[in-house]
């Protein structure tokens, strides 16, 4: 049951993280109206990938901290938790898409095929380039991996991402390229990265006051 509820703990994250417009969200807004279904599916991948690699070194990189020291492995579960909160704050203030002309801007007239490789390469370094998608992740995993965590499971979670981000993507891709489907999303931005939000709060504050567990 334990590892359910982390399992699901993981999942609901990665999903509402990614739901939360921020860089990969404008990326495949943008390829998706301007160049059409394949360019914005293709950058979905794109982004999974970069996905793929920030997993891997954080869930390496937490590995390393537990190793050496417990005490520094609980500072940074301390931070992981204060960014959670701090991202859920700033999406508690969001305007929306309805707000960024910058968005408006974009999806005035679509523009000239996009070739897949090149869409596929603009949403793995819009993801790969991105710290706060570091931030997140590292954020994540210091929540659910201990020194007990055994490898499978941290694969297993690690492959959930890997998996949630590309899929939320190729839906918005889908979704964007239907007119009446497009309007009504990016109308609803503002409370969909809100509830977000709350959520994420929410999880910070619960991580935040728990008590940290025994090496």
């Amino acid at each position: 049951m334990e590892f359910l509820a982390q399992w699901l703990l993981i999942a609901s994250v990665v999903f509402l993280a990614s739901v939360s417009p921020g860089p990969d969200f404008v990326m495949t807004v943008r390829n998706s109206v301007m160049y059409g279904r394949k360019a914005g599916v293709f950058t979905a991948i794109g982004l999974g990938i970069a996905v793929l690699v920030h997993v891997l070194y954080c869930i390496v990189g937490i590995a390393a901290v537990i190793s050496q020291s417990v005490l520094l492995f609980s500072i940074l579960k301390f931070a992981g938790a204060a960014y959670l909160l701090y991202i859920g704050y700033k999406s508690l203030r969001s305007k929306g898409f309805e707000h960024d002309s910058g968005i408006s801007e974009m999806t005035r007239s679509p523009g000239p095929p996009m070739s897949a490789i090149r869409a596929l390469r603009s949403g793995f370094l819009t993801n790969l380039l991105n710290p706060k998608a570091t931030m997140f992740f590292l954020a994540l995993y210091t929540q659910v991996i201990g020194p007990d965590t055994a490898l499978a499971l941290q694969a297993l979670y690690g492959a959930s991402a890997v998996v949630i981000v590309p899929c939320w993507f190729v839906a918005v891709a889908l979704f964007l390229t239907d007119r009446r489907l497009k309007s009504a999303f990016l109308r609803f931005s503002k409370w969909i990265d809100r509830l977000c939000g709350g959520f994420l709060v929410a999880l910070g504050v619960r991580l935040a006051l728990a008590k940290p567990a025994m090496p």
